[in-house]
């Protein structure tokens, strides 16, 4: 109906991680990635002129429209194909190799296409569309799916500060019979029986359920870009990560292990090992896992979002559900309301997420868009809580700095819906901030209902949430483009009952070049009467624990 402000990123078959540009529909061809070959679209891994649903669009006269699909199984993603003379877009089906898109058997059902059109932005936010184009759950017993909060031998991988491989060298990874050298160990193997004690008495100190524990299987050292059929068979530990031992103490301290499984891109592989791996979960006690699907595909010449790789993520997680396994898959397909169906889905990233603060930076803006875009199909494993903005300062040769906040850290745990929620940074950066630490351990991962105050894409997301297991509520605001003041009232509490908010703020003097870990934590009495006016951050912002006080 024009040509409208969008909100987008390009139509890659492979990967969703890019920041969102902002521009006019008519503007997008100009801006679009280097490598799109508009006249090959069969073999290129972009569609031609083509963005990612799902797309926000916003008219000049203040009309909101987001396009995305829901229920997309046995069928390739969508992509939406712009035609920049006419302001239409077209269905843009990821193809596999050959530029077909699809093989259908009758009877079938198609993915529903979805648009909301509002003139709130709040209405986007709280849209159920997507969830409830999908149908309701196909297990009988639901009881052992459980949301979780979890730390994890993750972060320092991530920075350079450690590392996923035993050796320098590969240890260890057998084909036929052949079988490769042993080599000494490098001496930098994050996954270590002695860190993981650590991480696990953390967890049982601090409350959380779960500590993710990556590296700690064979084959890290021959993974990355290789493109090999078989790396990883999911079950073999590195000989420092005592397997058996690890999970007993982390049992004898109210702590589960979360399993990992990187699949290099190996889809073949991963399902020739997928029963064992799953069996060896049950036998240790793991209840969740994390896969990733890294690099390009195997069977080679598959797009991360084709209807054969569509169908394993959904094949992996129905498996899972047979061991009672939660599954949060990393690098699939974004997400189109699934997790109804199959609520052991309990998370996916499929978004460019916070590791990549570490390797670059998020722009400002992106978490006060990514609830309009890839949180409309499913919650999203963003890995937030990071505390410690200078990475050189634990990690020599890495001179990111992160343009964020505590207190905007601290409002992803709200603002970024999740049943499942990682505190990604080091103990010891949580250990020199307990007082801003304590909103984290604090903040539910079970909500009863969500109010969204303020919204407007790329530019602020404000919203509370009430816990499904308590009376208390919890706010978290994030500013995007540029500083701003949220100016918001409790209605949403009960009337006529008090309550006590502690209100984690940026300094007056923060700001996000030197001055993230500023930041003020103030209480006060409140009711559904009360005004808040709180100053935030570009790329920062505010969080608040409500607990009633009668």
């Amino acid at each position: 109906t024009g040509d409208h402000t969008a909100y987008w990123i390009p139509g890659d078959y492979d990967t969703q991680e890019y920041n969102y540009t902002k521009s006019r529909l008519s503007e997008i061809r100009d801006l679009f990635p280097s490598k799109i070959n508009p006249d090959n679209a069969s073999t290129t891994p972009f569609s031609p002129t083509g963005v990612q649903t799902a797309l926000q669009l916003k008219t000049d006269d203040g009309i909101y429209l987001n396009i995305h699909e829901a229920g997309t199984i046995d069928y390739p993603t969508l992509h939406l194909n712009l035609n920049d003379t006419t302001m239409t877009f077209h269905s843009w089906l990821t193809p596999d190799n050959q530029g077909r898109k699809g093989y259908m058997q009758t009877p079938v059902n198609t993915p529903w296409r979805s648009v909301i059109i509002t003139d709130d932005a709040r209405d986007i936010l709280a849209s159920r569309l997507i969830y409830n184009l999908n149908d309701p759950t196909k297990y009988e017993d639901t009881s052992w799916i459980k949301p979780v909060k979890y730390i994890g031998v993750w972060w320092e991988m991530i920075t350079g500060a450690g590392s996923w491989n035993y050796t320098d060298d590969v240890y260890s990874v057998k084909l036929g019979e052949t079988d490769y050298t042993k080599t000494k160990p490098n001496g930098r193997h994050s996954a270590n029986t002695e860190k993981v004690k650590r991480y696990i008495d953390f967890a049982a100190e601090h409350g959380f359920g779960q500590v993710l524990v990556e590296g700690w299987n064979e084959g890290w050292e021959d993974w990355f870009g290789q493109s090999k059929d078989y790396v990883f068979d999911f079950v073999t530990p590195y000989p420092d990560f005592d397997l058996k031992g690890l999970n007993e103490y982390a049992h004898s301290k109210g702590v589960k292990l979360m399993m990992h499984h990187e699949t290099s891109g190996s889809v073949r592989n991963y399902e020739r090992h997928m029963e064992k791996a799953y069996q060896l979960m049950n036998d240790y006690g793991y209840n969740a896992v994390k896969s990733g699907y890294v690099g390009n595909m195997i069977p080679r010449g598959e797009y991360h979002y084709s209807q054969w790789l569509n169908n394993h993520y959904l094949h992996a997680v129905k498996e899972a559900a047979k061991h009672k396994i939660m599954v949060n898959a990393h690098e699939a397909c974004r997400p189109t309301g699934l997790a109804r169906t199959y609520p052991n889905l309990i998370g996916n990233e499929s978004a460019r997420g916070t590791e990549y603060q570490a390797m670059g930076g998020n722009d400002k803006t992106h978490t006060s868009i990514l609830p309009f875009t890839r949180l409309q199909g499913g919650p999203m494993d963003y890995t937030p809580g990071i505390f410690e903005f200078d990475l050189s300062t634990f990690t020599p040769g890495n001179n990111s700095k992160i343009a964020s906040t505590i207190p905007g850290q601290l409002a992803l745990y709200v603002t970024m819906y999740s049943p499942l929620q990682m505190a990604a940074d080091l103990p010891e950066h949580y250990e020199k901030h307990l007082d801003a630490f304590q909103f984290i351990k604090d903040v539910p991962v079970e909500w009863e209902r969500s109010v969204y105050l303020e919204a407007e894409p790329m530019d602020y997301v404000t919203v509370a949430r009430k816990d499904k297991n308590s009376d208390e509520w919890y706010v978290g605001s994030t500013a995007g483009t540029s500083d701003r003041k949220s100016e918001i009232t409790l209605s949403f509490l009960d009337p006529g009952r008090k309550y006590e908010a502690t209100i984690y703020a940026e300094a007056p003097d923060a700001n996000t070049v030197d001055g993230q870990t500023r930041y003020t934590i103030t209480k006060k009495t409140v009711t559904s009467k009360s005004k808040l006016s709180i100053h935030e951050l570009a790329g920062g912002g505010y969080a608040i624990s409500i607990k009633p006080l009668s």
